[in-house]
């Protein structure tokens, strides 16, 4: 009897010692779901979907901190036990850099367990980019190549088709259905918040072309306070070194062709977001001209993009919307030059009877030019739903409608156009504050039409999941998917062996750990696996450029890979605003059967390999010429095969900052990569396709990558720089460099590229004057000291070039 009156009187001060509380955003009193609050006695728990919370403390005062990114961080001292209202204010200034890409959850970049590097929408602001490969180029690690991008060396060059770094937008990919490469013209960069670039294979949350890396790109959320954006933006192209190469220049002794004047770039650009208590929105236009440093290569895009979205207030715990992009350009793609003298000049020249402006002429193209001219839209519309069930579990359903289409307006044979249909069902479930869960499924079907690759279609289904657990100092990454992929009716192209038997499935696998000894010290160590399925122009593409021919192959299997590092991470601070954080990881890529356009002799009936040094496809070739009427550039070309095993190994170096010293405000974004890209095939026929068969490296390739962009900003002035140096690309392919019975694919690359062989340097330079809050005028120079230079062979890149920009901000 007196143990139970002992504990009827004692039960309230277990009550008493209990501290509830809600957790809610400053502005709009929304609560805040899943934010983490730590007490000073050792009680941790987390906020639920209502934005409350409890936790049993016994001595008072006690300190509890709230922590969620990208909110303050707010620290409450709670004197005796009760209710507390805990309100997170907006970050004026976030010299921290919160990620969602690598686990699909926000968390501080210095937690993950994977090289990232993060581009801030200011740069992009500063420099006057109007193409986001400009702003991937200037990223530690990532070098571009024509519209490819290569992580620590893992892409060389295929024109066109295929990509192992997968690009998202909203956590969609944005490959096209055709080619399975990344329009960068269509990606609507006034409306992204940053991109974020994970370097290394990704294929566990991501799956297919997430082989060497992810680039995401998230929408930035409206807040109350309405954001409007005008940009407007105009440059001129200078002339380059190279006299031959000043194609735009009078010709005295040509009447008909008379000075085009310098070629100019002209950009305007709208952005407006505003959030309400129920519903927000974002709209933003993009019109886009360039007449081109190289004759012939112009572009026109135009593009409405944004966002709406309702959050009813009787739902507090749904979110639905819809979002959308919808893209018109018309454009000149340049493949060949027409000699290392002329290199701004197209192969074959440019077909006179096709007008830049209006409607035209349906003539067939000269068989020898090797411009392009296409238009065509680019469209996807977005609808999604993500909510919050009563146990705290985050479910998000988001759908994609991606169409491309490319008309060929000189050879209508050479059109394709594909539309995608996307879905994907995502859970989220954080079990403690230490320990959550990420798992979904997603299927996406693809369907090409083409006058060029013929009519395919595909379908890709996986599930996921992956596990996280934070215990004391460690962070533990676990993850595992399973993929299905089939072309067409009848080739399944993923196959996992089990016994004498196999299922059409493929694993895909991911492992990481993150380990935090001191304060600013953040040591990493992972290893994730990937696979890429051929796209279909790698397997169906059945043309001529030139004097080349390209030749289909059905039966290219999947590429597989897997890349691990290790790496550490060291932040280092300067007062309370500044904050630098050193990257240094030592990684390796280990890929299998990568594909690439191979050069060699093909059966153009069946499409196989013709080997000249075996008689029986000797007899072939005589067969082929003799019986079938096919001339020698008919049977000799590119093909994509199977045709490379490789390993990567190198360190990679990167240096981060910002935030004021003293008033002056400092951002930098500098990296160093060591690369040895070494081929694992050892077949002599394959490597007699090597311009350099000594060093061992993958073709397209280079050993040193070093970039730098700082930005100094004090009392509205802003002066800033961009440095990108890559060493010397010793081995391409052995055809560019040798005729093909008596022509040249691309005429006197050889003795340009020993005049050449040193590296390359390139500087760039901008100022600017933010006269108030509102506007802000600036002034780039790309290419300050006119440098030659190539991305691949017989690609030119632009002459020193001048940008004027004004910006409004209200």
């Amino acid at each position: 009897m007196r143990i139970l009156l002992f504990s009827i009187l004692l039960a309230p001060s277990f009550l008493w010692a209990q501290v509830t509380g809600s957790v809610t955003e400053e502005k709009t009193k929304q609560p805040v779901v899943g934010a983490k609050i730590f007490a000073s006695d050792g009680n941790r728990t987390l906020s639920d979907y209502d934005g409350n919370f409890t936790l049993s403390s016994e001595k008072f005062p006690v300190t509890i901190v709230t922590i969620m990114p990208p909110y303050v961080n707010d620290t409450t001292v709670i004197q005796s036990a009760g209710e507390v209202k805990i309100y997170l204010a907006e970050v004026v200034q976030n010299i921290s850099t919160v990620v969602v890409s690598a686990s699909r959850r926000q968390q501080e970049v210095e937690e993950v367990p994977v090289s990232m590097e993060v581009i801030r929408p200011g740069l992009i602001d500063n420099k006057a980019i109007t193409n986001i490969t400009e702003a991937v180029d200037q990223t530690p690690g990532v070098f571009t190549m024509d519209g490819q991008v290569s992580i620590r060396g893992g892409s060389g060059f295929a024109y066109g088709a295929g990509s192992r770094v997968l690009v998202l937008w909203n956590g969609m990919p944005l490959l096209s259905g055709y080619a399975g490469d990344t329009q960068w013209n269509a990606i609507p960069m006034e409306q992204a918040s940053q991109i974020e670039i994970m370097k290394g294979a990704a294929s566990v949350l991501y799956g297919s072309g997430a082989l060497n890396g992810v680039i995401s790109l998230y929408e930035k959320e409206p807040t109350l306070e309405p954001e409007t954006k005008f940009k407007v933006q105009w440059g001129v192209y200078d002339k380059p070194q190279r006299e031959s190469l000043h194609w735009w220049a009078k010709d005295k002794n040509s009447p008909v062709r008379p000075s085009t004047g310098a070629p100019m770039s002209q950009m305007f650009e709208f952005y407006r977001g505003q959030k309400f208590k129920q519903w927000g929105y974002t709209v933003s236009t993009n019109y886009f001209h360039d007449s081109g440093f190289r004759e012939g290569e112009v572009e026109y895009r135009g593009r409405v993009s944004g966002t709406i979205y309702i959050h009813p207030l009787n739902w507090k715990k749904v979110k639905a919307g819809i979002g959308y992009n919808i893209q018109g350009n018309k454009s000149g793609s340049f493949l060949l030059w027409e000699s290392d003298s002329l290199g701004y000049k197209p192969q074959g020249g440019i077909n006179s009877t096709m007008p830049l402006f209006g409607e035209y002429q349906p003539n067939p193209a000269d068989s020898s030019a090797t411009m392009a001219y296409s238009m065509g839209p680019r469209i996807y519309i977005d609808p999604y739903v993500k909510f919050f069930d009563k146990y705290n579990n985050r479910h998000n359903f988001k759908t994609r409608m991606y169409h491309t289409a490319n008309k060929q307006l000189l050879n209508e044979a050479q059109g394709n156009s594909s539309t995608i249909w996307y879905g994907e069902y995502q859970f989220q479930r954080n079990f403690t504050e230490d320990i959550s869960l990420t798992a979904g499924f997603m299927e996406s079907y693809n369907v090409v039409t083409s006058q060029l690759m013929g009519n395919h279609t595909a379908n890709n289904m996986a599930i996921y999941g992956q596990y996280e657990h934070h215990i004391g100092k460690f962070d533990f990454t676990a993850g595992l998917r399973i993929e299905h992929y089939k072309m067409d009716t009848s080739r399944v192209d993923t196959e996992f062996k089990i016994g004498n038997g196999s299922i059409p499935v493929y694993p895909i696998a991911r492992l990481g750990i993150h380990y935090q000894p001191a304060k600013y010290t953040h040591l990493r160590v992972s290893y994730g696996q990937g696979i890429r399925y051929p796209s279909v122009a790698e397997r169906y593409t059945s043309t001529n450029v030139g004097p080349l021919s390209v030749f289909p192959n059905p039966f290219v299997r999947p590429e597989k890979g897997w890349a691990a590092e290790i790496g550490i991470k060291q932040g280092v601070k300067i007062g309370d605003d500044w904050k630098g954080l050193f990257d240094l990881a030592a990684f390796v890529n280990v890929y299998e059967n990568m594909m690439e356009f191979t050069f060699g002799v093909y059966d153009p009936i069946t499409f196989k390999s013709l080997d000249y040094t075996v008689q029986a496809d000797i007899d072939r070739i005589v067969e082929l010429q003799n019986d079938y009427g096919y001339s020698l550039s008919e049977i000799i070309g590119f093909q994509s095969r199977n045709s490379e095993n490789a390993r990567i190994t190198g360190i990679d170096f990167s240096f981060n900052s910002m935030g004021n010293i003293k008033g002056v405000e400092i951002l930098s974004m500098i990296g160093y990569t060591y690369m040895n890209p070494v081929t694992l095939n050892d077949n002599p026929t394959y490597q007699a396709t090597f311009s350099d068969t000594v060093s061992g490296l993958l073709k397209y390739r280079f050993r040193h990558l070093a970039k730098a962009d700082v930005e100094v900003n004090y009392k509205g002035y802003s002066l800033g720089f961009s440095l990108r140096y890559n060493s010397y690309m010793p081995n391409i392919d052995k055809v560019f460099l040798e005729s093909i019975g008596g022509s040249y694919v691309l005429p006197g690359l050889a003795a340009y590229r020993e005049k050449y062989n040193k590296g390359t340097f390139v500087a760039d330079v901008r100022i600017g004057y933010k006269f108030n809050d509102h506007f802000r005028i600036g002034a780039v120079c790309n290419n300050l000291f006119n440098v030659e230079y190539t991305t691949r062979p017989g690609d030119i890149q632009a002459p020193r070039n001048f940008i004027l920009q004004l910006t409004y901000k209200l």
